[in-house]
């Protein structure tokens, strides 16, 4: 509008800022767009036995596959989410400089779309991330701004921010705040529909592990939301504290160490975690991560990440249990990421030696468990 337009007196001080609004509509429209353009990800059969042995239960276990996202990993839902929730809040602009704290798969996705919307991007990560993801992300357009210390990423993401007049994306804090709970084919909803057709559409269980605590927050509220009598399970590693956060009720606790397991615990209860939508908690030992992930890739003929084996754990034991009670029904659990990614890690002999890690007893109980539904003590 300008000076002499009906409804206007020549006194009249105004700002338009209509070309910024153009501007967001037509990057919401490209992140919608890049969207439509991917189908669902695939929610997977996981291979069990028709019926456990002694068992009258039906039991079945799905793998929603989130590898299939065009960054490979679960993390693409998430700096989806981000984006628009800073469009759609006027965070973003034409030439905002878009900062995060991460060193991994988070910050390979929102690369992705920072350069689908022509948008500088910075990942602020420790100075000992490894030169692979560094790559990974720089292929996708991103800068990386490294620091000694791993414990200031965040300040130092929040001040890059101020010092370029950027947006910190900042994912454990906006996580669960950035994807519409209610619905809007959020990874819930599609579970869900995803099933409508199986023979125990409705699960039992959920099982999902937390590292910013979007997903679990999601799930848990759209669960509640629906009224579905399905429980949700987080699985936690070694080094993080959600777990014991959970079980005392005490946010404020705090790990010295990181999770060996990427993507999946945190060394502070961070903001997105919701704890009081979670139904059960589970921890999970490395050792038992990495077996479990290397025995699921070889019934499903492909490798699969860490935080899927501490996931398929979770599962394995509430599996179990129903087999155990003769409960009939289903458990769904997230394939979060391709194993490929940890060829020189979880999938590398002389790396879990150099770790100190014994994976033999883990792979008791995992033979224990497909030979007869059963699930052993792990010490």
């Amino acid at each position: 509008m300008t000076v002499g337009e009906p409804g206007l007196c020549a006194g009249d001080l105004i700002v338009d800022r209509s070309p910024a609004r153009s501007w967001a509509d037509d990057a919401v429209r490209l992140i919608e767009a890049d969207a439509q353009r991917s189908a669902d990800t695939h929610l997977l059969r996981y291979p069990l036995p028709e019926q456990w042995p002694g068992s009258p239960a039906r039991i079945q276990v799905y793998l929603k596959d989130e590898s299939t996202h065009i960054t490979g990993s679960l993390k693409h839902r998430l700096a989806r989410s981000l984006f628009l929730y800073g469009l759609c809040n006027g965070w973003i602009s034409a030439d905002t400089t878009v900062i995060e704290a991460s060193s991994g798969s988070t910050a390979v996705s929102e690369a992705y779309f920072a350069r689908l919307l022509g948008l500088d991007f910075v990942a602020v990560m420790p100075s000992g991330t490894s030169p692979a993801k560094i790559a990974l992300i720089e292929a996708h357009g991103g800068r990386c701004h490294l620091v000694d210390d791993s414990a200031m990423i965040y300040a130092e993401a929040q001040r890059l921010a101020s010092e370029t007049g950027g947006h910190y994306l900042d994912q454990f804090t906006n996580a669960e705040r950035a994807t519409d709970w209610r619905g809007n084919n959020n990874i819930a909803e599609s579970m869900f529909t995803q099933l409508q057709h199986e023979e125990h559409p409705i699960p039992d269980w959920i099982v999902v592990g937390a590292g910013t605590g979007g997903t679990s927050a999601t799930i848990g509220r759209y669960i509640r939301y629906r009224r579905h009598h399905t429980r949700l399970c987080v699985v936690d590693p070694e080094n993080s504290v959600f777990f014991e956060s959970w079980r005392t009720g005490d946010p404020t606790l705090t790990s010295p160490c990181s999770s060996r397991i990427e993507g999946i615990g945190r060394p502070r209860a961070e903001p997105s975690f919701i704890p009081e939508v979670v139904d059960r908690m589970v921890k999970v030992p490395d050792a038992a991560s990495i077996a479990a992930a290397r025995y699921a890739s070889g019934q499903l003929g492909r490798r699969v990440g860490g935080s899927t084996g501490t996931n398929l754990w979770g599962v394995f034991s509430i599996v179990a249990q129903m087999a155990a009670q003769g409960r009939s029904g289903s458990v769904v659990t997230l394939l979060c990421d391709a194993g490929d990614r940890y060829s020189g890690t979880y999938f590398d002999d002389e790396w879990v030696d150099q770790e100190g890690l014994d994976l033999s007893g883990a792979e008791a109980v995992l033979a224990e468990f497909s030979a007869t539904g059963r699930w052993a003590t792990h010490g």
